[in-house]
């Protein structure tokens, strides 16, 4: 039997020092990573790669991988995904626009430039005649407009896109998945950062468990953003769910106060202690097209980790979306996964119009705060579609 061809792939990356995405996720198509109990391998290969910045400090690790594995590192975007040559020579392309010295607009957003490698690397699809599958790390853009150019050049050019942050897809702590088609009755997510880069991971997780509810996903009506003593009345005034916010600090590992002083249980969700852990709290609400309202919490200084609750059929469930430690972040494993998944069979394994709809929710928010605060209608954000039927996180219950 003919041994079978290794597909060929390019990564195409802002900077690739240690600890960055590059680092963690362009190596495991290096290296491997662990899955089910054993060492997996991709059958497949980094042979074509851009870099374009050097990181700030410390070493390019670009050249040292080249050197041990055989890649090229080329000048351009296009001669990466061409291998030197006039034409599409790849059968994958890896997009990792995170990290490096890039300029922030006035919301506060950092203007990486994954819409501007996206084109490039379209216009040699388009040039050459043919197109292969994307995965572009976290958000499709800081724009919204820009993302729904992505996602509509890959529906023209017919190449399956895949998008968003590794918390949809690592493991859960319990393994909860909400039911197809059940009836969300309220939602919260509790998330750390304060910042573009990390909050996306929080709303993605949030909406990886919202477009589960009946009728799938119906888009997003208006958003706010608020800071400060704000979160604590909004919560005073029934804005989001002291019940929900109780679910989510039960699954955290991770809760400070006297739990770290002394070892004694805490009851952040009632004991009035959160006010005084949390310097500056923030609350995302999302009133989605169908009725639905969801809320983000972020807690930076009374917990380091991200937990979901929602209350269906009176009821509620709640789970922690599990990051284990640096270095070797196990959850990037599990999306590069999903990224190798769909090089390889050709089809994106969950809808990049959630990362789409996720780009927008997070821009209009900012969008919220840079206005005062203020609540958004959003019909633009008319995003609709349906979550996959199977469970795609690592670890998941079939």
């Amino acid at each position: 039997m003919a041994e079978r061809k290794r597909k060929k792939i390019a990564l195409i990356t802002t900077v690739w020092g240690w600890r960055n995405h590059a680092n963690h996720m362009g190596e495991r198509f290096l290296n491997g990573y662990p899955c089910d109990g054993k060492w997996h391998r991709p059958e497949m290969d980094i042979v074509g790669v851009y870099v374009d910045q050097s990181p700030a400090e410390g070493e390019d690790l670009s050249l040292r991988r080249a050197k041990k594995h055989g890649f090229t590192i080329y000048p351009s975007i296009a001669e990466a995904v061409c291998l030197g040559g006039s034409e599409l020579a790849v059968d994958a392309v890896l997009l990792i626009a995170e990290h490096g010295e890039y300029p922030d607009n006035e919301k506060g957003q950092k203007l990486y430039p994954r819409y501007e490698f996206f084109t490039e690397i379209t216009e040699v699809f388009r040039a050459s005649g043919r197109s292969v599958p994307i995965f572009n790390d976290k958000h499709l853009s800081y724009s919204f407009d820009k993302a729904q150019k992505m996602v509509a050049a890959a529906e023209q050019l017919q190449f399956p896109l895949l998008a968003g942050s590794s918390l949809p897809v690592t493991f859960r702590l319990p393994p909860l998945e909400l039911p197809l088609e059940c009836e969300i009755e309220d939602a919260l997510m509790i998330g750390v950062g304060g910042s573009d880069a990390m909050d996306y991971h929080a709303l993605e997780a949030m909406q990886c468990m919202l477009e589960r509810r009946r009728g799938g996903e119906t888009g997003i009506a208006a958003v706010q953003l608020i800071d400060g003593d704000e979160v604590w009345r909004a919560g005073e005034d029934g804005r989001w769910s002291r019940r929900l916010l109780e679910g989510a600090l039960a699954r955290s590992d991770s809760r400070s106060g006297i739990a770290l002083t002394d070892g004694r249980p805490q009851d952040l969700a009632h004991d009035g202690t959160l006010q005084e852990l949390v310097e500056n709290p923030s609350a995302y609400f999302i009133e989605y097209n169908d009725g639905t309202r969801a809320t983000l919490l972020l807690l930076s200084g009374a917990v380091s980790d991200w937990t979901f609750a929602a209350q269906v059929g009176g009821e509620v469930f709640s789970t922690q979306f599990l990051l284990p430690p640096q270095p070797n972040v196990t959850y990037s494993a599990c999306l590069m996964a999903k990224a190798e998944e769909m090089f390889a069979s050709g089809v994106a394994p969950y809808p990049v119009q959630r990362t789409l709809l996720v780009c927008g929710m997070l821009e209009r928010c900012l969008e919220s705060r840079v206005g005062g605060h203020v609540r958004l209608a959003t019909p633009e954000l008319d995003v609709c579609y349906r979550a996959p039927e199977t469970s795609q996180f690592c670890g998941a219950l079939q």
